[in-house]
């Protein structure tokens, strides 16, 4: 394509445009139905879907003017008492609930002056002849006991309750930079890291970074911490592990006060088997939340599958969305496992390449209901929320709106880009194929929004690494200082910041990095278990290797910062990627952007000087190189530096040409100067 038909605005185009899927539009508008009876059946209107989204304001305990009350949902128990502090953690009949209708609700209230803040307490349900020790499903915070290990709700009533001070960023930016946390490994001590720590240590590290989202993980209170929060026990509950509520709601706080989204981590694709801490048979019925039978365990994850057909899970569900939305201010939601729920295998050791394949049997069609709902649900909430769905099956209209048959998600996350990176990683870079990597880095639906990354958390946890580690290796130990050489540091260093680069500069919507991998974090993410005698070495971030000015790492991270600035400088990411040459044998990809000409060379021993590309007429400022020496590079280009293009005589035509030297295992970024 011609790199004279630019600028192109990235527009989205309608879902109902694939000429690929009208065999299957039967199929899409009957899934709209489905989620337009849903709808109507749980709410009346879609208007009041919201309103039916306050389960949290029901269940759970709350204090009102006169007294405090307790409601929950049980109906298979046989009794149920709460117990804690307030009783000497007996069984007292004073504390005993009362069935209050056939549905299952149960429900107490108390005196004020019984309960006080951080009490602790729990439930005693009684089912099949004797109690059992359950936290409420609503519990807005629960605690582990340092010495029993043992688990409990906790009174939350403060005396003085966080003021938010800031307005959620509605419009920080046009395209998402997302900067993938977790607090409990965010600060360098071996320990597990605060709310307040992040508050204080790490957010000013993003803000300088460039980034401006985070995506919190592990938010959601999880027994096990090497779970890394995706076996979520008490949905409504953060985790104790990091802070108290008013301590995230400073946390959100702070972050909107530098222009900063916040979204977490939402696992709504499963819940811990735990009994006691979770809600796994919790009233002595296993599928009272989850599918009956073996449907109700996860196979891979040794978890519980909700049962999105049932109208109290999805009240369940969906009034959790809503619960961070008003309780904490969050901006937005990123949806795990979004392909495990969407069908009934879970997408487990399959290959999605037919259309056919997303409109079998095997699609769970109530989970997709669900999250139709729940993505109406928060925007009608806040019109300005990111929602986004992390599914690799690609699995059409997840992110098309719901007036066109969609899901409703504002983004998908592009996991083929990163599957492609550590696929090429693997093998000699000679070999690499610059028509697989351009393709993969370019390709995405039409009719949808995406988020792009080289890496997040996923590759790098036990049994993974890091990119710059696949590409380094152990040298990573001993040469990594800027008075030592090897090839392979040289080799790693360049190709960490071309394949950065590439993915950033070709992503359709959005782009994202797991904190510390910006500037090349080594090593592999390891969380304190049996196998690593409980070890919190691997699960924290080395921020001093970026800072030490004898090291590489710190080059890594101002390139990053350097990449990010180009697109507030130029705003070419609304504009279309246009090719200009992908050369194979020679190891070489250009393209075009929003008056951004981009020039790789992947090639690992060649240099091409006067390397000929045709562009269009003018004088062109050299922007960025990531050769120069303050990236980690060797300088082979001088920098600032002007090119011209000069016309070529072809016969009668005369074709504008850019000379340009291009080093091996380096990229040039040019802008045409009268766009600057």
């Amino acid at each position: 394509m011609n790199c004279c038909d630019l600028p192109w605005l990235n527009e989205r185009t309608s879902l109902n445009s694939d000429p690929h899927l009208q065999p299957y539009y039967k199929k899409l508008e009957a899934r709209h139905r489905k989620a337009q009876e849903k709808i109507r059946e749980l709410a009346g209107d879609i208007a009041n879907l919201k309103d039916f989204a306050s389960a949290h304001e029901y269940y759970g305990l709350h204090k009102k003017s006169d007294c405090w009350i307790f409601r929950e949902w049980a109906p298979h128990a046989d009794a149920i008492y709460l117990c804690g502090d307030f009783s000497d953690w007996e069984i007292c009949h004073e504390y005993k609930l009362q069935k209050i209708n056939s549905h299952g609700d149960w429900e107490i209230k108390l005196p004020l002056e019984t309960l006080k803040h951080e009490m602790h307490y729990n439930l005693q349900i009684k089912f099949n002849g004797r109690f059992h020790s359950r936290l409420d499903a609503y519990a807005r915070f629960t605690v582990q006991n340092e010495e029993t290990k043992i688990f409990s709700s906790l009174i939350w009533d403060p005396s003085e309750k966080y003021q938010f001070k800031y307005d959620n960023c509605t419009k920080s930016a046009d395209f998402p930079f997302i900067y993938e946390c977790h607090t409990g490994m965010a600060q360098e001590e071996a320990k597990i890291g605060t709310f307040r720590e992040f508050i204080d240590k790490t957010l000013p590290r993003i803000v300088k970074s460039g980034y401006n989202m985070i995506q919190l993980m592990a938010v959601m209170n999880h027994p096990y911490y090497g779970s890394f929060g995706y076996h979520a026990a008490n949905f409504f509950s953060i985790s104790s592990r990091f802070g108290n509520p008013e301590e995230f709601k400073e946390l959100v706080d702070s972050a909107h006060k530098y222009g900063l989204k916040v979204i977490i981590d939402l696992v709504h694709s499963h819940s811990v088997r735990n009994e006691a801490e979770g809600l796994g048979n919790f009233d002595g019925r296993r599928d009272l939340y989850f599918l009956n039978g073996e449907a109700g365990i996860h196979p891979a994850w040794d978890s519980l599958c909700f049962d999105y057909g049932k109208n109290e899970v999805l009240h369940f569900l969906l009034s959790n969305c809503r619960f961070y939305l008003d309780e904490y201010h969050i901006d937005g939601f990123r949806f795990d496992g979004v392909t495990s729920m969407i069908y009934h295998d879970h997408g487990l050791n399959r290959i999605f390449n037919s259309y056919h394949d997303y409109f079998t049997d095997n699609t769970n069609e109530d989970a997709l209901t669900y999250l139709t709902l729940a993505n109406t649900v928060i925007h009608q909430l806040n019109p300005d929320a990111v929602t986004i769905a992390e599914d690799v099956s690609g699995m059409p209209g997840l992110a098309a709106p719901f007036n066109e048959n969609g899901i409703g998600f504002d983004y998908r996350l592009a996991m083929g880009v990163t599957d492609m990176w550590f696929k090429v990683f693997d093998i000699p870079d000679e070999q690499w194929d610059m028509f697989y990597i351009f393709n993969e880095v370019t390709n995405s639906r039409k009719d949808e929004n995406s988020i792009s990354y080289v890496e997040c958390h996923d590759q790098s946890i036990v049994g993974g690494q890091t990119a710059i580690f696949r590409l380094i290796g152990n040298d990573m130990y001993d040469f990594m200082s800027k008075f030592r050489h090897s090839v392979n540091v040289d080799r790693g260093i360049a190709l960490h910041k071309l394949a950065r680069l590439l993915t950033f500069c070709c992503c359709r919507s959005g782009y994202l990095n797991f904190m510390g991998n910006e500037f090349g974090h080594p090593e592999w993410i390891d969380f304190p278990r049996e196998g690593n005698n409980w070890s919190l070495h691997y699960a924290r971030r080395q921020w001093s290797l970026a800072d030490d000015t004898t090291l590489h790492y710190g080059g890594l991270a101002k390139f990053d910062r350097a990449m990010l600035k180009l697109e507030q400088s130029y705003g070419f990411l609304k504009h279309k990627t246009v090719t200009l040459n992908t050369d194979n044998e020679r190891k070489i990809i250009a393209f075009a952007r929003g008056g951004l000409f981009f020039f790789f060379n992947f090639n690992p021993i060649q240099s091409f000087e006067n390397h000929k590309f045709n562009v269009l007429n003018g004088e062109y400022e050299l922007v960025l190189s990531s050769d120069a020496a303050e990236y980690g590079g060797f300088d082979r280009v001088q920098t600032p530096q002007t090119f011209y293009a000069v016309e070529q005589k072809d016969g009668q035509n005369a074709t504008p040409e850019l000379s340009l030297y291009l080093p091996s295992r380096s990229a040039l970024i040019l802008a045409r100067k009268n766009l600057l």
